[in-house]
């Protein structure tokens, strides 16, 4: 009984920050568009410019953009929800915010990858059923990574781990929201976010009136749980559930 009285305490509380937040920083729903153009721009002139011997530094590049895009967009996530306010210069110096950190976590990803492509090969057959699961339980297991990056204080190596913590002792007031939400945004767009670093959601600018309202709808959607995310993250982060139930006797 307490477990419930706790999730509908925390998400409740959460859920009214989140409209306060979202009544104030709504703009932040075009940051889609924005990020779709730069990334359209930017892969073609990288595309024109990285031929012959310099492609061989485009994978480094490419990182080295998604990192400043995930941070841009966390670092707006930052403000919104420890200063419920969102700039245009926030915006501007958002890509260098998180960049480093971003970067580390990428990297550590990427030879995670190189070290179970060589577990892969030894076990054979078996690994195309032992992958996929593994992926899945990385997913789980670090689906706040994204909070932790920019409402916790770590270094690359910590802000992965803390995530395994941080679902161990929050995974039904966590998982509960973000399985509703998945489920509505799958139902009105299609869409099905397997990407930790998620920025908005995908438009394949069809200029058609229909398939615009569906991605502004599938836009709000997004925008509002990443924000209701924040502040589920840092309430649950910053308290256990002993004292939050006592708190909320007064």
């Amino acid at each position: 009984m307490n477990i419930i009285k706790d999730t509908v305490y925390v998400n409740k509380e959460a859920g009214l920050q989140t409209i306060k937040s979202f009544k104030k920083n709504w703009i932040i729903i075009f940051t889609g568009f924005i990020y779709t153009i730069l990334n359209l721009a930017i892969y073609k002139i990288l595309g024109s410019l990285l031929t012959g011997p310099l492609y061989i530094i485009s994978e480094i590049i490419v990182v080295l953009i998604t990192s400043a895009m995930v941070s841009n967009y966390l670092y707006l996530l930052f403000n919104i929800i420890n200063y419920d306010r969102v700039t245009l210069n926030d915006f501007k110096n958002g890509f260098g915010y998180f960049i480093r950190k971003i970067y580390g976590i990428f990297f550590i990803g990427y030879v995670a990858n190189l070290l179970l492509s060589l577990v892969s090969d030894m076990l054979g057959n078996i690994s195309a059923i032992l992958i996929p699961l593994l992926y899945l339980g990385v997913l789980i297991i670090l689906n706040p990574l994204p909070e932790t990056i920019y409402l916790k204080y770590y270094n690359a190596w910590d802000s992965i781990i803390e995530p395994a913590d941080f679902m161990k002792e929050n995974w039904l007031n966590w998982g509960l929201p973000n399985i509703i939400y998945s489920l509505l945004l799958y139902t009105i767009t299609g869409n099905i976010l397997l990407n930790l670093f998620n920025t908005h959601i995908s438009y394949n600018f069809i200029f058609d009136i229909s398939e615009l309202v569906i991605y502004l709808i599938g836009q709000i959607i997004f925008s509002v749980m990443m924000i209701y995310r924040g502040h589920l993250y840092k309430l649950l982060s910053g308290s256990t559930r002993r004292k939050r139930m006592f708190m909320n006797k007064f």
